[in-house]
């Protein structure tokens, strides 16, 4: 294979530190590196990142962080070798190749030209995030008032607030992605997030809530305090309540899921099943399904990568490839997995722009973006008037999930009880324990209250921790078991 004589022209937003490294050079490491190979890329990233923390009516943390650095990855039918270095020079990358070609040993080659070599992504002009400067967009006195005027805000709402806690996150990344041919694929990525807790106390009892949001937007546009306002209201109306809950009773009962942030449960229990890997080595609980009904009719899943500003939409994956709409559940059928480079080569399909990895120092996997299913036509009133007996279950904590079987556990951190249609006390303590091929099959009604999670979402799986959007509408469910400490 012939090596490019140019490269293409480096987007003025770049680093000096990417800007000043011969790129010309690192493609011909790449090229040799890629003899007889079937796929792999060098993967350059340059990243800041930055948070306050505010506590106890005080900054307690103030942190900025800088890297940089690449990946070097070479594919070799399964075999993958990869090299990574928190350094950018061509020296760098040269030590790199010489240990990511130890994935050919055993191929044979072709020796007269990588014949077996993956095709580059398709190229996409469209962008979904603006390359605004997320750490930049607000002075550093500006973002300590701001977390003094919600600390203030949140202690003036109620007199039973005892603790605030507040905290603003930012970061930005440089991403560049060499391929062979002379292909380059460039990105920036800016991400901020606003968290806030509250602790409230009543007659010796504290409990604590916490509300927040975040995308990839500019800082300033969670300053607006008409945003953070809602965001401190939220958190102390979800302490208020936890104030009043009693035990949550044990049993097998009838589930009404609220919008938004409880799809969180879908993400784990059926998102990660639906991950190219696991179908190909045939673990997951949806592996060889394809085609059959895995699912309530109605039920429609949708992974979107190109959500406008969410929090985990992306130009283009950690391989270079567009993201897009990817329909994973239709109607109740199982229709598609989500796959990067590596798993879609072995199992015959198309890429769909969901290889990801969380830096420079990590191979891609099959990750999820933006996982929702998709609204339907029921009212959330008419899911409550007909349980006769069952939890209303508004938010979530954490959750553990077994993808061989999609068994799953999820604490609910606000629920309520249903009883005789209505909706009653708060309960505390519930847990919702199922699988989640039975729970997708077990959805009786859909509603028509669509809506995505603030912002806050973070996916983790094989050690690795990524931003991701969750969605869903307010679902019925029947017979799922609720664990609980009351009768």
């Amino acid at each position: 294979m012939s090596l490019p004589t140019s490269l293409p022209p480096l987007p003025a937003s770049l680093p000096d530190s990417m800007r000043d490294l011969d790129l010309a050079a690192c493609q011909a490491v790449l090229e040799a590196a890629l003899h007889g190979a079937d796929d792999g890329e060098i993967y350059f990233e340059t990243r800041e990142s930055e948070s306050l923390v505010f506590d106890d009516g005080r900054l307690k943390h103030s942190t900025y962080g800088a890297d940089q650095g690449f990946g070097f990855r070479v594919v070799a039918g399964e075999t993958v070798g990869f090299a990574n270095a928190a350094e950018l020079s061509v020296g760098a990358v040269r030590r790199a190749a010489d240990a990511a070609v130890l994935a050919k040993q055993g191929k044979a080659v072709n020796l007269s030209l990588s014949a077996s070599l993956a095709t580059s992504p398709a190229r996409s002009n469209a962008r979904h995030y603006g390359e605004h400067d997320p750490i930049g967009s607000m002075a550093f006195g500006d973002k300590i008032a701001l977390l003094e005027a919600i600390n203030d805000y949140a202690r003036s709402r109620h007199p039973g607030v005892v603790q605030v806690s507040a905290s603003v996150a930012a970061d930005q990344r440089h991403i560049t992605i060499l391929r062979a041919g002379g292909e380059v694929y460039h990105d920036y990525r800016p991400l901020v997030r606003l968290s806030i807790g509250v602790s409230v106390e009543q007659d010796g009892h504290r409990e604590s809530a916490s509300a927040g949001g975040g995308g990839r937007i500019a800082l300033d546009l969670l300053s607006d305090p008409q945003y953070w306002q809602a965001q401190v209201d939220e958190a102390l109306r979800q302490a208020l309540v936890s104030l009043e809950a009693v035990p949550a009773p044990t049993g097998e009962m009838d589930i009404v899921l609220g919008p938004g942030w409880p799809g969180v449960l879908l993400h784990e229990a059926v998102g990660h099943g639906l991950e190219g890997d696991f179908n190909r080595k045939g673990t997951s609980a949806f592996s060889g399904k394809m085609g059959q009904q895995v699912a309530a009719k109605g039920v429609t899943v949708v992974d979107d990568g190109t959500i406008l500003d969410a929090r985990g939409s992306l130009n283009m994956d950690d391989e270079g490839t567009p993201t897009h709409a990817t329909t994973l559940i239709e109607d109740g059928v199982l229709v598609g997995y989500m796959h990067d480079r590596l798993s879609a080569r072995q199992m015959g399909v198309a890429p769909t722009g969901n290889g990801r990895r969380q830096s420079y120092a990590h191979q891609p996997l099959p990750r999820m973006t933006n996982t929702f299913m998709t609204g339907g036509q029921d009212k959330l009133a008419d899911m409550l008037s007909s349980t006769k007996r069952g939890l209303y279950a508004v938010n979530f904590g954490g959750g553990q999930v077994d993808i061989t079987n999609g068994k799953f556990v999820f604490q609910c951190t606000e629920a309520y009880l249903i009883e005789d249609g209505r909706v009653t006390a708060p309960v505390k303590g519930a847990s919702l324990i199922g699988d989640g091929p039975a729970v997708m099959r077990q959805v009786e009604m859909i509603g028509d209250d669509f809506r995505f999670d603030p912002g806050v979402g973070t996916c983790g799986k094989a050690g690795q921790s990524l931003p991701v959007g969750i969605g869903q509408p307010s679902l019925k469910i029947r017979g799922l078991t609720v664990g609980g400490t009351g009768a």
